[in-house]
């Protein structure tokens, strides 16, 4: 499948990054300006032979066959036998979206209409603080939204409980007063155990405070008769189906926290973003396509380069948790090993998505970027303008840096200009010693997405492109991005240690170092 463009790989082994530049159109040939977006990759080894290659493959992968037939409600995720349409919920036009030959979006619209109403409800109440209570899908996309959108927050503080470990909840309540808080329990089946274990704690805090939990929760849940068991009536239930993976739900209701901090009105800004990037996905030619190129760029330096991770180093620290909710949305989707018939993949399939924001990350793990014996393929990201007008000189350092950086991985620097920055310090072998301690190899790949200012459109816009991304690498890997099996195990095991570890029930017949741990815990856990 990539044997074709390993051979092309192997045949500019030799041929720097920089020397591209040679050619005065490289930047505007190797860049597309879109959406009011400019993503530039013209920094990798991709020449117009490579690319036309990439395109090619996506071709004959099916890409655009794939994309029309999800977009359709076509059940693209074959193992769970489900359609794929988050981007219904972001289907503000209300054009209609089939499955099963039933049209979704009355549907989708009423409970957005639902969202609001209550939105506007506990804006305009004495509710100071929302704890949204849910794992993965129904954690990492809200927390990471809300943070990102801080300068439009208008409502009541926006808190998020994810870990079983009860240092977050308690830690969390610890700033809340209960006479003033609200929860939300997003679980779509509501048996979620790390969430019902924090939604049950939740409720026991309200009890131990004297105040009462009627009202008091929220549920973001397809199970309504668990949500009542609970004690949350069904006109506090906000359901989504089966179509939408929870890693991208938070276009529904698991944004509800979203739209609470910024207002419905900046929530639909933020749908707007995710519908105008679908089009652009839908209508644009392959090689003038976002969400395409940059999935062949991702392809070209793992599949075929052989380089493991993906950096993604967003300059804004409002994006601080966008490189984990990145992991999510990638390594759970495209971290398989066998294709869509079973058969086990011959290739790689996606790569070890991490990232920090800069410039924080520059003072910590560039050091290996820029240095180490890997290469790791960097996707910075910048806004042309912040919101801090009266620091100004903060985002103008601030964007050069990340431009910096970018031009320090292509251009590195060699050994003669090295010894130039120690003459005179040093002398003969001293001088050649330290000379190669200041040694950048350069040549390191890296895109760059620069936009004019992180509002919520523009944020819709930036989570649609890596959520098509994500489907296109899937679609010419042959693999299911929709499901995750490989999350299922650990559960199954957890849940039966769960008497184990409390001593109900004896640690006969597990394996030496699981009853080993086990009875460490039983001697020093008080």
């Amino acid at each position: 499948m990539f044997e074709t463009l390993k051979q092309m790989a192997s045949k500019i082994a030799d041929c720097r990054i920089e020397a591209l530049f040679d050619d005065a159109g490289r930047a505007g040939a190797f860049s597309l300006n879109g959406l009011g977006m400019l993503f530039d990759y013209s920094k990798t080894q991709l020449d117009d032979n490579i690319r036309a290659a990439l395109l090619e493959l996506a071709e004959n992968a099916g890409v655009a066959a794939r994309r029309d037939a999800m977009f359709a409600g076509q059940k693209i995720n074959e193992t769970e036998g489900r359609a794929v349409l988050h981007t219904a919920l972001r289907n503000l036009d209300a054009a209609p979206v089939l499955v099963d030959g039933q049209d979704v979006m009355p549907e989708v619209l009423a409970t957005l209409g639902r969202m609001e109403t209550l939105a506007k409800e506990l804006r305009a109440s004495n509710v100071a603080d929302v704890v949204n209570i849910g794992i993965g899908g129904s954690d990492l996309g809200p927390a990471m939204a809300v943070l990102a959108l801080a300068p439009y927050h208008d409502g009541p503080n926006c808190h998020f409980v994810s870990n079983v470990d009860g240092a977050d909840i308690a830690d969390t309540l610890a700033k809340c007063d209960p006479e003033r808080t609200v929860f939300i329990v997003a679980s779509k089946t509501f048996t979620t155990i790390e969430t019902m274990t924090n939604a049950a704690s939740a409720k026991a805090w309200l009890a131990g405070k004297g105040v009462s939990d009627d009202g008091k929760f929220i549920a973001l849940s397809s199970n309504v008769e668990k949500a009542g068991e609970f004690g949350i009536p069904a006109d506090r239930v906000f359901g989504f189906e089966d179509w939408v993976g929870g890693r991208y739900s938070m276009w529904g209701p698991i944004g509800l926290s979203v739209m609470i901090a910024v207002g419905p009105e900046g929530f639909r800004a933020f749908l707007s973003g995710g519908q105008a990037m679908d089009r652009h996905f839908q209508t644009a030619p392959l090689a003038e396509n976002m969400p395409v190129l940059l999935a062949l760029v991702g392809i070209w330096h793992n599949q075929v380069l052989g380089h493991a991770t993906r950096a993604v180093l967003p300059y804004d620290n409002r994006l601080s948790r966008l490189p984990a909710y990145l992991q999510q949305l990638e390594m759970e989707s495209n971290g398989k090993g066998v294709s869509m018939d079973g058969v086990d993949l011959p290739y790689n399939s996606g790569p070890v998505v991490w990232g920090e924001p800069g410039t924080n990350g520059q003072h910590a793990f560039y050091q290996l970027i820029h240095q180490g014996t890997r290469v790791v393929p960097c996707e910075f990201m910048v806004a042309a303008s912040g919101h801090e007008v009266d620091l100004k000189h903060h985002h103008q350092l601030l964007i050069a840096n990340c431009l910096a950086q970018s031009e320090a991985l292509m251009r590195g620097r060699d050994l003669d200009e090295a010894r130039g920055k120690v003459a005179g310090k040093f002398e003969g072998d001293e001088l050649e010693r330290q000379a190669r301690h200041r040694v950048f190899p350069g040549n390191r790949p890296s895109t760059t997405l620069i936009y004019p200012k992180l509002d919520p459109e523009t944020l819709g816009k930036i989570i649609a492109l890596y959520e098509h991304r994500v489907f296109v690498e899937g679609v010419i890997l042959n693999i299911n991005s929709y499901d995750q099996w490989g999350v299922e195990l650990g559960k199954e095991l957890a849940t039966a240690l769960g008497p184990l570890v409390s001593g109900d029930a004896p640690a006969d017949g597990k394996d030496g170092s699981t009853a080993q741990l086990i009875d460490f815990v039983h001697k020093n856990a008080g």
